[in-house]
């Protein structure tokens, strides 16, 4: 079962710095519709227990901080990144319009297969880029995979699937694979040319290690290659379905 990320140690240095007891804690909490005892908040800061998720994003307001601060991680997963919106699964799927039973399978296995609307709902509502989005979908690999198979073959043939995955226009994944694949083939060239000058070795590594390092940020590149589309919630770049 999913746990909300907490640090104890992040919690009890919020504390200080705005110079409350947990009693005073407690109290606004409370205040604030989420009534705990100074013990439970003691039980925090020392790791025995753990907020639930609505008494994060209180306790965050009453200590003056950004739920992340509390949380003690860099966001990763879709979970990781509402929670730091401070945005409770229902809310989310209603900014989104999804059904909230939807959304909840779709976070809890990190699989995302909304339409257009709801992709473009989601990156605005998380702050998240479409290329941000993707990697935080666990889809890096699966984008790779195709990215591999498209330079080194018939590239069109994963027009489609790539557009599916990344929910870009074909247009734009076409014109991204077309040069990726031009810009493999020219490894490909020079590494059978210095084997036809029979050049030495060390000229022939050469090559291999440029070609390497290409296909190790094959991802990268392709965001680059898409540009701002890429690097912003999706607009008149991402394909309507």
């Amino acid at each position: 079962m999913y746990s909300t990320p907490f640090s104890p140690a992040e919690a009890r240095s919020a504390r200080a710095r705005v110079g409350l007891s947990t009693a005073q804690v407690a109290q606004s909490m409370t205040a604030c519709g989420a009534p705990v005892r100074p013990e439970l908040i003691e039980a925090w800061e020392y790791g025995t227990q753990a907020p639930s998720e609505s008494q994060l994003f209180v306790l965050a307001d009453v200590l003056w901080c950004p739920p992340t601060v509390l949380m003690g991680v860099e966001p990763r997963t879709l979970a990781e990144h509402r929670m730091a919106r401070q945005l409770s699964v229902e809310r989310l799927a209603q900014l989104i319009g999804m059904d909230p039973a939807v959304y909840w399978a779709a976070e809890s296995a990190q699989q995302w297969n909304g339409d257009y609307r709801q992709t473009k709902a989601l990156v605005e509502a998380l702050g998240l880029s479409l290329r941000k989005l993707i990697g935080v979908m666990g889809h890096n690999d699966e984008l790779a995979g195709h990215l591999r198979s498209a330079i080194d073959g018939r590239w069109k043939g994963h027009v489609g699937r790539i557009s599916e995955i990344t929910t870009l226009n074909k247009t734009r994944v076409s014109d991204a694979l077309r040069t990726m694949h031009g810009e493999f083939a020219e490894f490909s060239e020079r590494y059978m040319g210095h084997v036809v000058a029979r050049n030495d070795d060390s000229r022939l590594k050469e090559v291999a290690a440029e070609r390497s390092a290409y296909l190790r940020r094959l991802v990268d590149h392709f965001w680059d290659l898409i540009g701002d589309a890429g690097e912003a919630p999706p607009f008149n770049s991402v394909a309507t379905h």
